[in-house]
């Protein structure tokens, strides 16, 4: 089968593999759509955790194509999507509610052979159905908006709250929604993009401002609660200055692992500051899929192209463009 190949950091290739045949308890899917995240970019830069050589891709759909032994309640021909992320269920995080913390973590896609290929195999128990009435470019949505709900629920926001969000890609996008129906009373929206914040602005934020303006128009101004979604070392140090007092703070953005940022203890301590961390998904791969397939979220004017896996190859390669969102392999 065809499959996009990282070889090592800033390296890749097309190349013929062997075909994933399903073992016990797994199934091979065919991938029709697969999304280039932020993590794939870090992954072909040698900034995650990732080993290589690897076939990215972790958010995708496609049909059932061949099942492995002991697998039942599923179809040749299913269409399907899948949580990346594999725990392994018996070590100490996984029993006490932390599976995303586990001790022998495993995701398609970073650890292992992921979805920017003609097929991908995966345990049987990640799987999720999708809906008669989703399309395979909703379908490769669950994945970066479980990731969302995990996000929601670790932050828990209040009716009334002021948030501010400093990122308005396509992960930033999603936020917006989220948040907004989640009982925000602002929602102001930041980033370098003016087209990214006309469309935050028609999903839910109440102000929008260009990253070289702030100064100009939230001088002075603090937040109940203060998302990060860039990664960017500069923004995350920025982001702090926005605090108000007992806000709470998000770090959902993939910062590169060596990044650092200063800050002080003392206000931390003072203020009666959250700090939060949003690692991946913790099994809510479900909820993200009702909420796009009921409509609540939407997702389709999020994918900016649909290219093929050889175009691919540039995309890794070349400088990306400001405004674009969501980039979507069709195989």
């Amino acid at each position: 089968m065809r499959a996009l190949v990282i070889e090592q950091p800033f390296q890749a290739s097309i190349q013929e593999v062997e075909y994933p045949m399903p073992g016990m308890n797994e199934v091979t899917i065919k991938v029709e759509r697969t999304g280039i995240c932020g993590t794939d970019i870090h992954i072909y830069e040698g900034t995650y955790m990732s080993s290589y050589p690897l076939i990215p891709g972790h958010e995708f759909s496609g049909v059932i194509h061949e099942i492995g032994p002991n697998v039942t309640g599923y179809s040749v021909g299913d269409s399907v999507s899948a949580d990346p992320n594999i725990f392994c269920g018996h070590c100490e995080y996984c029993q006490t509610h932390r599976s995303n913390q586990c001790l022998n973590f495993a995701a398609t896609g970073v650890t292992r052979h992921g979805s920017m290929a003609e097929y991908v195999r995966v345990p049987a128990n990640t799987l999720i159905k999708l809906p008669d009435s989703m399309t395979f470019q909703q379908g490769a949505f669950i994945e970066p908006m479980a990731c969302v709900v995990y996000a929601m629920n670790r932050l828990q926001v209040q009716a009334g709250n002021r948030v501010i969000l400093f990122g308005a890609g396509a992960m930033g996008q999603q936020l917006v929604q989220a948040i907004s129906r989640s009982g925000a009373s602002e929602l102001v929206v930041v980033d370098i993009s003016s087209s990214k914040l006309e469309i935050a602005a028609q999903f839910g934020a109440t102000q929008t401002v260009l990253s070289d303006e702030l100064d100009t128009h939230l001088s002075g101004q603090t937040f109940d609660i203060v998302v990060e979604a860039t990664g960017i070392s500069s923004v995350i140090q920025s982001a702090f200055s926005y605090m108000g007092p007992a806000a709470k703070y998000l770090q959902f953005g993939v910062a590169d692992s060596e990044v650092t940022v200063p800050l002080n203890p003392f206000k931390l301590f003072n203020k009666d500051w959250t700090i939060l961390g949003s690692m991946a998904v913790h099994y809510t791969t479900i909820p993200a899929m009702r909420w796009i397939s009921e409509g609540r979220i939407q997702v389709d004017h999020l994918v900016s192209q649909t290219i093929s896996l050889e175009q691919a190859l540039d995309f890794f390669e070349q400088p990306k463009d400001r405004d674009l969102l969501k980039t979507q392999i069709q195989l």
